[in-house]
């Protein structure tokens, strides 16, 4: 299995104890690794960010949406919606603005890529299932519209696996892939 990179994006968890919470500086986190060649790290050269695969026709999009934490709540506005874990950060205020920022940037990074890049195939990923995006839509029409490029999302926060609780995106796909992160898994069919 390390054989190959595994390609990372932080979740909420990650962002407890990590000096990342409290930096615009993506050399201040402990989990950030620019080098897709260190494989006894997980790559993840920043919040946000993507690498080309063209011998694949695929582009992989990783995104930091924690500011979503709180997006299974359909009846929360976009504006009041914040992530809630930088309550157990050294930096409530400025967790709270970085990943407003975050959040901000990976749109406009997923937006860039998926008017400009030329793969075909755009593997989309954080660490939230595309049901806690309900209050932007135009992610969600954009994860669905296969005109341009087929796109697989994956995020993960619950602990299932599955295709079937998530916001669909068809004719493109998506799934939860949260495998319980040291707790357990919450499905019936896990």
């Amino acid at each position: 299995l390390r054989s190959v990179p595994w390609y990372s994006v932080y979740g909420n968890h990650d962002y407890q104890k990590d000096p990342c919470a409290c930096s615009t500086d993506p050399s201040d986190c402990a989990q950030v690794n620019w080098d897709v060649t260190n494989l006894t790290r997980f790559y993840m050269p920043g919040f946000n960010w993507f690498r080309q695969h063209p011998d694949l026709d695929l582009e992989v999009v990783g995104l930091d949406l924690n500011k979503f934490m709180d997006g299974w709540n359909m009846s929360t506005a976009h504006d009041d919606l914040n992530f809630g874990d930088c309550q157990w950060t050294d930096c409530k205020a400025e967790c709270l603005g970085n990943s407003n920022a975050r959040a901000e940037q990976a749109f406009d990074l997923f937006r860039e890529r998926f008017e400009n890049s030329t793969a075909r195939n755009l593997l989309v990923f954080s660490h939230y299932p595309t049901d806690y995006f309900s209050s932007v839509p135009d992610f969600l029409r954009n994860l669905s519209n296969a005109s341009q490029h087929d796109i697989i999302y994956f995020g993960g926060h619950r602990h299932n696996v599955d295709n079937t609780t998530t916001w669909q995106t068809q004719p493109n796909r998506n799934w939860v892939v949260g495998g319980g992160g040291g707790w357990s898994c919450d499905g019936p069919s896990q």
